[in-house]
């Protein structure tokens, strides 16, 4: 596994990624309408090209060419997505690039770390150190999804 900056050649596999990932890990945790909602099928491509102009992205590569994972976090301590290949959950890519992210973050000053995190995504988070702030509702295309607001203190 390789973990490098995002290029714009990664901009429709990491899009993918994202889409399967939603639809697959997620199932267990939501339903089919609030999948769809949170990650429609055709993806509506603009708004991810805004969503990823702004944070710093890392992605996780097997065998130099394909994408199974990526983390994207902005200068505030904010870690916007952490999703990974549906055929490495388990396998340690998430750590991995949330390692990468914290350690930039560390040495940038940053002094907290926050997620909102999905229901599939809390108990990794719980394990890196994160505790849950409060219980979160969130809107996607008129669908209600459930979150968690955490928070993480590096120093």
């Amino acid at each position: 596994m390789n973990i490098r900056p995002y290029r714009d050649g990664d901009f429709h596999p990491l899009v993918d990624l994202f889409t399967d990932s939603v639809h697959g890990a997620a199932a267990s945790h939501y339903d089919a309408v609030q999948r769809e909602a949170w990650a429609p099928r055709p993806p509506d491509l603009e708004s991810w090209r805004e969503r990823l102009s702004g944070p710093r992205t890392l992605v996780a590569e097997a065998d130099g060419r394909d994408l199974i994972g990526f983390i994207s976090y902005d200068p505030t301590g904010h870690i916007a997505f952490l999703y990974t290949s549906a055929t490495c959950q388990g396998r340690g890519v998430a750590s991995a690039l949330y390692r990468e992210a914290e350690a930039a973050l560390m040495s940038s000053g940053v002094e907290e770390l926050y997620t909102e995190a999905s229901l599939v995504a809390r108990g990794f988070f719980e394990r890196q150190g994160f505790r849950c702030e409060s219980e979160q509702e969130v809107r996607r295309r008129g669908v209600v999804l459930r979150r968690w607001l955490m928070r993480k203190t590096l120093v």
